[in-house]
């Protein structure tokens, strides 16, 4: 599932790395639709680990820098994500390298994501939007 409009958080840096982070894992899946290499698909997963990692931290700092009420709820699901994600990371390695824990993964990581960002990251957008 691509990034869409309905998503956006109205806050361009936040948009930006979400939208990254939605064309990044939407080559993780279809790698392994594809088949592709192992190799590639842990190199992916370890880019989304890194990548994700940043995203977080960067929000994390603009809703400090906002004073965000809802920043110890965020910065508990941003912690929550990332242990899903070195799971899924472990599961594929202990796995010798299945296919088939990328494309189960799928539904988990599109569902959390577009969840987040339409429960949970859209109020810092509204919250930016108030403090105008």
């Amino acid at each position: 599932m691509p990034w869409t409009q309905n998503l956006s958080v109205g806050v361009a840096m936040i948009d930006d790395q979400h939208k990254m982070w939605f064309e990044k894992a939407e080559k993780l899946f279809e790698a392994g639709r594809n088949k592709q290499s192992k190799e590639y698909i842990g190199e992916m997963l370890a880019f989304l680990d890194s990548y994700t990692k940043k995203h977080f931290a960067d929000e994390e700092k603009y809703m400090l820098s906002i004073r965000y009420p809802g920043y110890e709820d965020q910065k508990k699901a941003h912690t929550a994500f990332i242990g899903e994600l070195e799971k899924l990371r472990n599961d594929y390695n202990t796995s010798g390298g299945s296919l088939l824990v990328i494309l189960n993964a799928n539904q988990m990581v599109i569902d959390w994501l577009t969840k987040h960002i339409s429960n949970m990251d859209s109020k810092i957008g509204q919250f930016t939007r108030d403090m105008r």
